[in-house]
């Protein structure tokens, strides 16, 4: 198994800011938005972009949840082994709000279509958005593109994108591994 690095600490850092201004400039005081991190893997950039909005661009309004959507996935039930749920921590009604799904890497869009009817128990949105650092352009099985990406990235369906991050793996980068 071999990887290559794609985004270095440095990149990382410099698509967050990106990111986060392009947040600011279509949502302005996040007074009607809500930033809501896909389990497991969203949560550390939907973690990091609150936090960088919060501490260096000081907006003060952010409303910060994490999703789970285990029992929301088309594969569910069609795995060898049972997958194991991670926790919702959304205190927050969505209903009119506009909700931005936040996830690492876009890759068949089933992950996005599972969190769309996922979220729906929490009240209807007036508009989702989608935020991810990776976007795997040439993989997608469902018409789901992102409003913000950090990174696109052509790779074959052999290739895997691995994001870690310091909360995690001790480290901001991203892989791309051959299997």
């Amino acid at each position: 198994m071999s990887q290559k690095v794609l985004l270095n600490s440095k990149e990382v850092n410099i698509i967050l800011h990106r990111l986060a201004c392009q947040l600011i400039e279509n949502h302005d005081n996040f007074e009607e938005t809500v930033l809501v991190g896909i389990q497991p893997r969203g949560k550390f950039l939907a973690n990091r972009l609150a936090t960088l909005l919060r501490e260096e661009y000081k907006i003060k309004n952010i409303q910060l949840g994490h999703l789970d959507i285990t029992f929301f996935r088309d594969d569910f039930r069609r795995g060898a082994k049972p997958l194991e749920a991670n926790t919702t921590e959304i205190d927050f009604i969505v209903e009119d709000k506009n909700v931005v799904f936040i996830d690492d890497v876009l890759y068949t869009g089933r992950s996005i279509r599972s969190a769309l009817t996922a979220i729906q128990s929490f009240g209807r949105p007036k508009n989702i958005e989608l935020l991810t650092l990776v976007d795997r352009r040439f993989s997608r099985h469902l018409p789901i593109q992102p409003t913000y990406k950090g990174r696109q990235v052509d790779a074959i369906d052999e290739q895997r994108v691995k994001v870690n991050w310091i909360e995690n793996a001790g480290e901001d980068v991203v892989y791309l591994v051959d299997k």
